[in-house]
């Protein structure tokens, strides 16, 4: 007679087991398309309660979704993810903290360019276009036309977040089962897989709250400049916030007043992005405290306020004429 466990797999026939990177991954699936059905309530929210805003940021999120950069970004990102799981990396049994470094940042890179991207053509050339003077000649206040933008960039980046990161924990989850097998090693169960996917949670959270803070920096840059300007600065932030941080705690450069005071005059006024840098401590199996993550999370929100209070600065005097 045939017995099965709770996941339906004979216990008599092992051809017939479910894999455990498969049963892993169950209720990473199930939490994933909870927060893609969370997302779509709030963004319905949105246009309930606040329809001008919320019109905007549909159209805009519309437009996000459908131009050939989103899908080029996430075939090519889920492509690239799946290439990381198979390429020689020669660490002698590490590849996989390898792929999990690689993944983070390739998901980081391609949403944060998403953000810039979407941002300038939405924002930059519809002034330019004379279709944000068009739609401002309706009840719309300007306010309201910045916010919505932002709001609509912010869902397209959201669902390729989505899109890369959960390929990327399935690929992860699968990463240590192939490593096992190439290695003649004991195959890691499932509770073994979930456990180690969550340790690489925290650091797709974190990559999302850069993308936040720098989807609000390009918003800002684009009530001004056009495409190149503000790709080439919001890059120039990008690098500034991964790189002045360790300058300002390097004893050699404290030893240098004239460096050590403009890496502290960098740090005080652009956003401090090292602190979503956790690649390495994910990948190295360090844990990351779900505190650390809440007060980045914080963090990312408060910066992204000032850089939407400073675009509509920005915007409020602008001649779109």
């Amino acid at each position: 007679m045939l017995t099965f466990d709770f996941w339906g797999n004979s216990c008599l026939n092992p051809l017939f087991a479910i894999p455990n990177w498969i049963k892993s991954l169950t209720w990473i699936d199930i939490t994933a398309l909870a927060v893609v059905i969370s997302f779509i309530l709030i963004v319905y929210l949105i246009r309930f309660f606040m329809p001008r805003i919320g019109a905007i940021a549909w159209v805009t999120a519309k437009e996000t979704l459908v131009q050939p950069l989103f899908l080029i970004l996430s075939l090519t990102g889920i492509f690239g993810l799946f290439i990381f799981l198979f390429l020689p990396y020669h660490t002698l049994g590490e590849d996989t903290k390898i792929v999990v470094s690689q993944g983070l940042t390739l998901v980081k890179l391609f949403a944060v360019f998403l953000a810039i991207w979407t941002a300038s053509s939405s924002i930059a050339d519809e002034i330019e276009g004379k279709t944000a003077l068009m739609i401002l000649a309706k009840p719309v206040r300007r306010q309201s036309f910045v916010i919505g933008k932002y709001l609509g960039v912010m869902i397209g980046v959201t669902a390729l977040f989505l899109i890369l990161g959960l390929f990327f924990v399935n690929t992860i989850a699968y990463k240590l089962v192939y490593d096992a097998r190439e290695s003649a090693k004991d195959v890691p169960t499932a509770l073994e897989c979930s456990q180690y996917v969550m340790n690489i949670m925290p650091g797709l959270f974190l990559s999302y709250f850069e993308t936040i803070v720098l989807a609000a920096i390009s918003v800002a840059i684009s009530t001004r400049l056009s495409l190149l300007p503000n790709l080439s600065i919001c890059l120039t932030i990008y690098a500034l916030g991964h790189i002045v941080p360790m300058i300002v705690v390097s004893s050699a450069a404290s030893q240098v007043p004239l460096v050590s005071f403009f890496a502290n005059l960098v740090c005080a006024f652009l956003p401090v992005l090292d602190h979503f840098n956790m690649e390495t401590a994910v990948a190295m199996n360090r844990s990351v405290p779900y505190e650390y993550v809440f007060m980045a999370g914080v963090y990312s929100f408060l910066f992204a306020a000032v850089a939407m209070v400073l675009s509509l600065a920005l915007f409020e005097d602008r001649d779109l004429a």
